[in-house]
């Protein structure tokens, strides 16, 4: 493991643990968009089907079964729990998030390294997690102002999968055979994504404001 890839690891982490440190310590999931984190946990779920087949490290396991577990909990809290799910504004999460389930489906079935279930299924986890963040962007477009762990959950989000393209440049150059092009071309895409907020992000830290979105 490279320090890239170590560095998209951590800040995926951080951003997974300001999401739940703000629903846990505010009771409320306000400016979080559920179908987004429903997104989430359907790539992890078919991302590491591989868990209990193919070990490779420790870490790894552990990894995968933090954000398996993380994103089915968001999930919970979100639908279930009796006070953060108040909380929740339908009307704002309006986003068709099952075009961008069928599209990733129907691409993982035409483009992939190899026509095995798994794989498959991971070509689909990849198409699926560039374009999880849509529903969430569109939402904070609608509401306008953003509040603080909302901002930094998307911006640590955001910058996990920069270190990730880092990652898969550094792994061009120092492997050679190096086949993850559809991770690398998806994460260029998913990085792009962030780019306006990413914009308004450093303009509010800048001028030390609060984050605004123009709808």
């Amino acid at each position: 493991m490279n320090i890239f890839r170590f560095a998209g690891d951590m800040t995926h982490l951080i951003s997974i643990l300001v999401l739940l440190l703000k629903i846990y310590a505010t009771k409320s999931c306000s400016g979080i968009s559920l179908k987004t984190q429903e997104l989430y946990a359907l790539v992890f779920l078919t991302r590491y089907l591989d868990l209990f087949t193919d070990f490779i490290s420790v870490y790894n396991t552990i990894m995968k079964l933090v954000f398996i577990a993380s994103s089915l909990a968001i999930v919970w809290c979100m639908r279930m729990h009796r006070v953060v799910r108040r909380s929740y504004d339908k009307n704002l999460d309006t986003f068709r998030h099952y075009f961008l389930i069928l599209g990733s489906l129907v691409l993982a079935l035409l483009v992939h390294e190899k026509f095995t279930i798994q794989e498959i299924f991971w070509a689909f986890s990849i198409y699926l997690e560039a374009l999880a963040i849509l529903p969430q962007l569109v939402l904070l477009q609608r509401s306008g102002n953003v509040d603080n762990l909302t901002g930094q959950y998307v911006f640590f989000l955001g910058a996990y999968r920069a270190f990730y393209i880092l990652n898969w440049i550094y792994r061009y150059f120092t492997e050679q055979r190096f086949s993850r092009w559809i991770a690398c071309v998806s994460g260029i895409v998913q990085t792009a994504l962030y780019a306006d907020f990413f914009y308004y992000y450093f303009i509010s830290w800048k001028n030390n404001a609060k984050l605004q979105l123009p709808s």
